[in-house]
């Protein structure tokens, strides 16, 4: 009698977490046939495609592809930029039938995203971590590669056919799935407050780099650094007016390319010291607080995952994403580990937090000048990206009209509010050790493999199931560890000065 009852209630249990916290077959089944209807009967209609899209820019889509009359997935290499902004946006069924990208373009736009400007920043991390800095970059590559397969693995179920079909668009779509039985939106919110804060945190980031290069290039002016964070700011205002990416997202192809250029330059003169290297300077034993700072800025460097759903949508060739998504961080892998190990080897305990600081001085001008503009015009798509989530959440009314003047206020309250955190927290690794430790961790190990296990429980076998755990428990433990350690340090560097 008590095994009949045992038996009963492990039923009971299986059920009920099934019915409260897991996607249901049936659920899923229904969720992907409403989607094969609304897509068949979108083809059926031409009209239909330019409708939907005309109705996701009406909302928070003011940016690029809504001020055209465009769809917004319609990219090409240069746009990467618009796909990030437009990875905060709220997908639409319409863009199905939108003009796709190739994986050589979507290739692109994850390198663009990997391999940006805080590259600067992992010569010195490499320095806070020893040889373990080594297995960080390794780790940290393959980790991101795999939760970003399984993040996108999550907007797909299958239907009655058994065949997999996109019920989902964004990552908020993920966020809402996972908890539409306890709090139907609290997912959405959650992600919406990770990427604000994240994206805030990349604007504080580019002003505090901005500034750094202009006191290190324009030393025959002087001029403190308050100074310069002023002019930065000056510079910044137009980005209130944005409302459209498309020039700025060709003008920052072009700075990508001239950072490529001069990644490639500055190991190029890190080759020509080669007489000064020495694996001695490779730390064995490192001091634990600043490796737990490395790891947070090593992490944030790989962060891609808020715009993949979108960038995954505007495919041509889908089943060709997890590929390609291997070899795009395989390849930042081998450029970021070589580009820091070149540059340690070359300055050794002298490394500074921005690398190109320790070039000569006629090179260093004409290297910060291009990362300046780099920097300066990468400034108004996270800028864009953060008022346009804020603007749907807080100002949007029922036509989803917003007024102007509270448009503008809200856009010049976060240009000061990441002006004034640039300003007093002028630390570039501890601030980027903290983004990665907080949101960076979150949006790129904590939410994707939460949200795998709990859409995908039924259908993941013992060995993804230990995966996503390891996972999760690791990111937990680095971004719980890292926040304290880069709050102290900049509690200490606070103290110093």
């Amino acid at each position: 009698m008590s095994y009949v009852s045992l038996s009963w209630l492990g039923e009971y249990g299986r059920a009920l977490w099934s019915s409260r916290f897991l996607a249901g077959d049936e659920e899923s089944q229904a969720f992907a046939y409403r989607d094969e209807l609304s897509r068949t009967y979108g083809e059926a209609r031409p009209g239909a495609g330019a409708g939907a899209g005309a109705g996701a820019g009406a909302g928070a889509g003011a940016g690029a592809g809504a001020a055209s009359g465009e769809d917004p997935c319609c990219s090409s290499p240069e746009s990467s930029q618009e796909l990030q902004a437009e990875g905060f946006r709220r997908g639409s069924p319409g863009a199905a039938t939108c003009q796709k990208i190739t994986t050589w373009e979507a290739g692109w736009n994850v390198t663009n995203a990997i391999q940006g400007i805080f590259v600067l920043g992992l010569p010195y991390a490499l320095l806070q971590s020893g040889y373990l800095g080594f297995l960080l970059l390794i780790l940290a590559a393959v980790i991101c590669s795999y939760t970003g397969k399984i993040l996108i693995a999550c907007l797909y179920e299958e239907d009655e056919t058994g065949r997999m079909v996109r019920v989902r668009n964004t990552y908020e779509d993920i966020a809402n799935a996972c908890c539409r039985h306890t709090c139907p939106r609290l997912g959405g919110r959650v992600v919406h407050a990770a990427q604000v804060v994240e994206l805030m945190m990349t604007c504080i980031l580019y002003l505090v780099v901005s500034t750094n290069l202009m006191c290190h290039s324009f030393t025959f002016l002087p001029l403190p650094p308050a100074a310069w964070s002023v002019v930065t700011l000056l510079s910044l205002l137009p980005c209130m007016l944005i409302r459209d990416l498309r020039v700025v997202s060709r003008l920052s192809l072009l700075c990508s390319l001239a950072q490529f250029l001069i990644t490639f330059i500055t190991m190029g003169f890190c080759l020509r010291q080669a007489h000064r290297w020495s694996w001695r300077r490779m730390a064995l034993w490192v001091d634990f607080e600043k490796f737990l700072v490395s790891v947070g800025v090593i992490i944030f460097s790989y962060t891609s995952q808020i715009f993949l759903p979108t960038l995954e949508g505007s495919m041509a060739e889908r089943g060709d994403f997890p590929d390609m998504l291997t070899w795009t961080h395989a390849l930042a892998c081998v450029l970021k580990t070589l580009f820091s190990v070149l540059a340690f080897l070359t300055w050794g305990e002298e490394t500074k937090e921005v690398i190109t600081d320790n070039l000569p001085e006629g090179l260093r001008l004409l290297v910060n000048l291009c990362l300046l503009a780099k920097a300066l015009l990468s400034y108004p798509l996270p800028f864009y990206a953060a008022s346009e989530v804020l603007q749907s959440c807080m100002l949007e009314q029922g036509n989803g009209a917003a007024p102007e003047v509270s448009i503008l206020a809200l856009r010049a309250g976060l240009l000061m509010l990441t002006f004034l955190m640039a300003m007093y927290v002028p630390h570039f690794s501890l601030l980027m050790g903290l983004t990665g430790s907080v949101t960076g961790a979150a949006m790129t190990f904590l939410l994707p493999t939460l949200f795998h296990l709990q859409l995908k429980w039924t259908t993941l076998d013992g060995r993804l199931k230990a995966i996503n755990f390891l996972i999760l428990v690791l990111g937990s433990l680095c971004s719980l560890s890292g926040v304290i350690c880069s709050i102290k340090g900049m509690i200490e560097a606070f103290e110093g000065t």
